[in-house]
């Protein structure tokens, strides 16, 4: 049976992006965003709820990513859900995490901040790297 993975996401860093690098000298970004939702409960009024997204990007991209963004800036991400799981030390249950690996972003202006002037622009109409392609080294 065939399997399909993607998530898209919109919504707002919850913190600054943390860029690391491997000893191989690759990117690794960590960043979470903030996703909000609005929905009818059974008495019938409206409520709105957030869900909190960790996020990690690899390479030159997410070297990008976390020069252009920042806490509260709105972001657009596409990418898969991975899942960890390992043992707690402490209590030795097992453990697990679901969360987006980004292969792919966009600037969007946003309520909280923005990136881009424009709304909706892509980061190639309004920076000289266009995220889906090479980046200048």
């Amino acid at each position: 049976m065939s399997s399909f993975n993607k998530a898209i996401l919109m919504g707002n860093l919850t913190r600054d992006p943390e860029v690391r690098f491997t000893q191989s000298n690759q990117a690794v970004v960590k960043f979470s965003l903030a996703l909000n939702r609005r929905y009818k409960k059974q008495d019938g009024t409206w409520t709105e709820a957030t869900d909190f997204i960790d996020v990690t990007m690899f390479g030159k991209r997410g070297e990008a990513f976390g020069k252009y963004h920042k806490k509260g800036d709105s972001a657009f991400v596409e990418g898969e859900l991975r899942q960890d799981t390992w043992e707690d030390k402490n209590t030795g249950q097992k453990r697990q995490k679901l969360y987006v690996v980004a292969n792919a972003w966009e600037f969007v202006k946003g309520e909280k901040g923005s990136s881009s002037s424009s709304g909706g622009a892509s980061a190639s109409d309004t920076n000289p790297f266009d995220p889906y392609g090479d980046f200048p080294e």
